[in-house]
């Protein structure tokens, strides 16, 4: 037997030790737990309760804002922006944001070391518009929070945010061509003092993240809740435990010196973490059940020099954003320069994730091939993955351990220069539990492979809820009860025949109303991109609408999509799902669904259901050439606007 074939068995093998029948069942969400030592895991550590309890509330019962956007992360904020670039005012905008300040992902998560994973001149938004230049090529989350405030105060968004306050229920009236938005806000020193307040809205855009629920490992034993030390989640970082400051990148955690951490995960999180813990900890134990595929970072300071010819003509950014698409999507013709130049550009068989033209269209009985295919041109790059963990890591069975047997496109990549490196230091211990995960936890620690291990504090890196969990229904993943035209949710309205929507952004029986979601859209590894494609997406939409009704001030507008034109989408998506077949080869992960993309029972009807909530199969760059192609003349076709 070859080398390649060697492999392909042992990616199998691999796979196969971490399936679990239960699935996503495994984990817990935090806000959903039954445990109120876990649910408060996720209160608001951060907001400021003073300082918001003396601010004028922005929204009160009664008010109609034109524009009401839910979420005020990356998505939230870009969407603001681009109505506001579209000639729409910021007093038209009321956001709705369930934490104490903006940001998002980037609002939560502080733990140390955090990084963006992907360039930030490419990642960072707005970057021409602010002027703007990023510290680093990869930009620390402190740095990312503050250039998200920043940019809420240049345009003039400030005042029109209200925080600590949750969306409960949106309904469409359709008599007052209106969405009924009922909502709860939290006051006092904790932010515990619930208020409940109604306001209408003439249009809604629902920007909730991808991976925004934390959960945990339903644990045996006593459970996490049971652990006598102190323990928490890394999106909601404890610095009184560690010591050190969520406004440093590298914050000094003092209080770990006699310390034994333990942490759980070895993720995107826990690749930057594991570092840190390992510099002031006295002993670190890692507990993994799938390693990382972790390749060279490159960080280095921005160059004030370099920046000018980075950023030196209109559009950069664009063309940057676009350049690294082209690498990631492997649409770049031979001799195009690669501006980004990292590992990120470098990955030929990531397309298998994220699409590509080449395998847009992929017929059933060609799967295997495309797999095949896919296997090969990752085949030097994981070779050479396998290779540098070999030579970072000093014990040879420590390196083994660490290795990832699975393609390139089964997890996000990720990229460290000092992670591996931690396994060389005498206080870091890794617990590999060969697929199986951590066995039960203690009082006084965890069981893993039949052994107790001790610890002073656990840190749980175990990641968020899968967006697949809820089939992408924008409403289900922001916590919302929805009822559109004739009361119903977006899942009754989608039971007959899966999902339904024009360009990923809409959908028939909820007029007004927009998303940010992958479902039937491009993806692609910048997901800063794919926000901003939607948002430039909608505002147009909503723009046009407006000038073709009488004026960006017009109201009783309602702009919805036609069944026709969303059929006709969905069935583009559906033609080109097959290709997605790759992922059914991959070790479970929240992108696999812990393994259960598909139920073996599954009727033809209910595959093509599943296949109707596909990303576009071409890819980031093919999805923006289609809706460039479809705003040419302004028709809105396919979206029927009518003024009362």
């Amino acid at each position: 037997m070859d080398d390649f074939a060697r492999v392909q068995q042992k990616y199998t093998a691999e796979a196969q030790k971490r399936l679990r029948p239960e699935g996503i069942a495994q984990y817990q969400t935090l806000s959903e737990s039954d445990s109120d030592q876990l649910r408060h895991l996720v209160d608001d550590i951060w907001a400021d309760h003073a300082a918001l309890d003396a601010l004028p509330s922005p929204l009160t019962p009664g008010d109609c804002p034109k524009f009401l956007i839910v979420g005020a992360g990356l998505g939230g904020i870009v969407a603001a922006v681009r109505l506001i670039q579209a000639g729409f005012s910021a007093d038209q905008i009321m956001i709705i944001e369930t934490a104490g300040g903006v940001g998002g992902t980037w609002y939560w998560n502080r733990y140390p070391g955090l990084h963006c994973d992907v360039e930030s001149y490419i990642y960072m938004l707005l970057l021409e518009e602010t002027g703007f230049m990023p510290s680093q090529k990869y930009a620390a989350g402190v740095e990312i929070r503050k250039y998200l405030n920043d940019t809420v105060k240049q345009w003039g968004l400030e005042k029109r945010i209200l925080f600590r306050t949750k969306v409960d229920r949106l309904e469409w009236d359709d008599s007052a061509r209106l969405w009924k938005a009922d909502f709860t806000t939290g006051r006092g020193p904790r932010g515990d003092e619930k208020t409940s307040s109604t306001v209408n809205a003439e249009f809604v855009w629902l920007t909730a993240g991808l991976l925004s629920k934390p959960q945990v490992p339903k644990l045996s034993g006593v459970g996490i809740e049971g652990f006598k030390g102190d323990y928490f989640h890394t999106s909601l970082w404890n610095y009184n435990v560690t010591g050190g400051s969520s406004e440093e990148p590298f914050p000094v955690l003092s209080k770990l010196k006699d310390k034994t951490v333990g942490i759980i995960g070895t993720g995107a999180t826990a690749i930057q973490v594991v570092p840190i813990l390992a510099e002031y900890a006295k002993e670190v134990y890692v507990f993994q059940r799938t390693p990382s595929a972790v390749y060279s970072r490159g960080q280095k300071p921005t160059d004030p020099e370099e920046w000018k010819k980075i950023a030196g003509e209109p559009g950069w950014q664009d063309a940057r954003q676009a350049n690294f698409a082209a690498h990631i999507h492997n649409i770049a013709p031979p001799g195009t320069p690669n501006l980004v130049d990292d590992e990120w550009s470098r990955q030929p068989a990531y397309s298998a994730l994220v699409g590509d033209p080449e395998f847009a269209n992929v017929a059933p009985e060609k799967v295997p091939e495309v797999i095949s295919t896919f296997l090969a041109r990752d085949a030097e790059n994981s070779a050479r993955l396998r290779a540098r963990i070999a030579e970072i890591v000093k014990d040879k069975e420590t390196a083994e351990k660490l290795t990832p047997w699975y393609p390139a496109w089964c997890k996000r990549p990720a990229h460290s220069d000092s992670y591996l490196q931690s396994f060389n230091k005498p206080n870091v211990h890794l617990i590999d539990t060969d697929g199986k995960g951590v066995d039960s936890v203690t009082p006084r620690g965890l069981v893993a492979n039949g052994q107790e291990i001790p610890l002073d504090i656990l840190v749980l890196g175990t990641g968020y809820q899968s967006p697949s969990s809820t089939l992408a229904d924008p409403s289900a993943r922001a916590g919302i009860t929805m009822l559109g035209r004739g009361g119903q949710t977006i899942s009754e309205r989608w039971a007959p025949t899966g999902p339904a929507t024009l360009h990923g952004v809409a959908s028939n029986g909820f007029p007004n109303l927009f998303f940010l979601s992958p479902l039937q859209a491009g993806v692609s590894a910048n997901h800063a991109n794919v926000l901003d494609t939607q948002c430039r997406q909608i505002a147009y939409v909503i723009a046009v609408a407006h000038k073709k009704a009488g004026g960006l001030t017009k109201s009783g507008l309602t702009v919805e999509v036609g069944i026709p034109a969303q059929e006709e989408w969905s069935a583009k998506i559906m033609q080109g799902a097959a290709r997605f077949a790759t992922m059914a080869f991959c070790t479970p992960s929240y992108m696999t669904n812990e393994g259960h993309l598909a139920d073996p029972n599954d009727t033809q009807e209910d595959l093509m259901k599943r296949a109707r909530a596909s990303t576009y199969s071409a890819g980031l760059p093919g999805y923006i050439k289609e809706l460039e192609r479809w705003r040419e003349g302004d028709k809105l076709s396919g979206i029927e606007v009518t003024v009362s």
